[in-house]
């Protein structure tokens, strides 16, 4: 079987789906790699070493998944409509693995699925035990996290631990994480290897003792609330608005003296909730930094921009776009590992051919849809 790894057409995104390791892995599977020219450059994955590995370098994309049984990316093909019509050089029939924006991207799924292809959504992997070294979120939203904090230490204007030194003693810096999931948790590893004072809250109260594992202090909100704001897959529930106003005083007192303020909180399929206002943002100090990992999906902070670093009230709010892109390196190393984890048990050792259980848990999970169909449950009336 043929697989075709194009090179990243959306702005900003500078991944690739396989490494030079994952291609040597591929090829011992009994795979054809082909991988578009230049595809692993913004990875600092040189064609000379994707080709030393075992892929084929090709001029264009549509030579490397014209004729490709499996596409492997990092985002969703593009249609037509998009600019570049990535869906369109692929064959009826053919299967793809990215990261799809299923439940935000109807219009793309659609575009698939009208094209015969079979697309597998990894950010919607099942987290089971046996899931967990192709969770995809897991590996990007670490990243994230360890990367969010170093840009605040860049833009902040003060040191980050405390210094002692014959002008005078530096106090440490004082770093709060919204939002403890994997990118939240980073954040307060690196937060505290740089020598912050680190607190940090969560709507779950089960992260309490994960934040003080790691040195940080948890700041609770509303303990009988936050009994029941776990979803059976660990992810944070959408808490009622009363939830929210409490948090919002709880929060506006803390935010008032910290130096960082970073926030992680996504929920999804959803908009991100608001949890730093205008008026909180007001109440920080001069020279403070907010960075908001969920601007994307709309903002913790409605001042944050999609994309930009802004001062607004004298606070630098930092909204950068797919941060993971920004580690490319790392970034796409774990992706392709957790790509070739979820391909590696579909391939039989003997026939070197892919054989898929389409009722097994994990491909249901991630299958958004076949044979011109949507098929995934979670994706309602999306027949092609």
């Amino acid at each position: 079987m043929k697989i075709g790894v194009p090179k990243e057409r959306r702005d900003g995104e500078f991944r690739i789906a396989v490494s030079p390791d994952t291609v040597k892995k591929l090829v011992v599977l009994g795979f054809e790699v082909a991988v578009e020219k230049g595809a692993g450059a913004g990875a600092s994955f040189s064609d000379a070493a994707l080709r030393q590995a075992g892929a084929t370098i090709t001029e264009n994309a549509a030579a490397a998944v014209g004729d490709a049984d499996l596409v492997l990316k990092v985002r969703a093909p593009m249609s037509a409509a998009e600019g570049d019509d990535e869906i369109g050089m692929m064959k009826s029939g053919a299967m793809v693995v990215a990261q799809m924006s299923a439940l935000g991207n109807e219009d793309g799924i659609k575009a698939i699925a009208a094209a015969g292809l079979t697309g597998f959504a990894m950010e919607m992997m099942p987290r089971i035990t046996r899931a967990q070294s192709m969770d995809v979120l897991s590996s990007q939203s670490n990243l994230a996290g360890y990367k969010a904090v170093l840009d605040a230490a860049g833009e902040l204007g003060r040191a980050f631990p405390m210094m002692m030194t014959a002008a005078g003693t530096i106090a440490p810096a004082k770093v709060f994480i919204m939002g403890v999931g994997v990118a939240g948790l980073q954040a307060i590893a690196t937060a505290k290897r740089l020598g912050a004072v680190v607190t940090a809250t969560d709507v779950r109260p089960a992260t309490k003792e994960q934040v003080e594992s790691l040195g940080g202090k948890f700041l609770v909100v509303d303990p009988e609330m936050e009994k029941d704001a776990q979803t059976e897959g660990g992810y944070a529930k959408e808490m009622p608005p009363e939830y929210f106003e409490k948090q919002k005083q709880v929060v506006a007192e803390h935010i008032k003296k910290q130096d960082v303020v970073i926030t992680t909180a996504l929920i999804p399929g959803r908009a991100a909730p608001v949890l730093v206002t205008e008026e909180m943002v007001k109440s920080m100090r001069e020279g403070a930094v907010l960075i908001d990992l969920a601007v994307e999906a709309g903002g913790n902070c409605p001042l944050s921009e999609l994309g930009k670093v802004v001062v607004k009230h004298g606070v630098t709010i930092v909204g950068h776009a797919n941060v993971p892109s920004r580690i490319a390196e790392d970034a796409s190393s774990l992706y392709a590992k957790n790509v070739l984890n979820f391909l590696t048990p579909l391939v039989d050792a003997e026939t070197k051919e892919m054989t898929i259980d389409w009722e097994d848990e994990i491909i249901q999970g991630i299958l958004i849809c076949r044979d011109g169909k949507i098929v995934h449950p979670a994706l309602i009336g999306g027949e092609s």
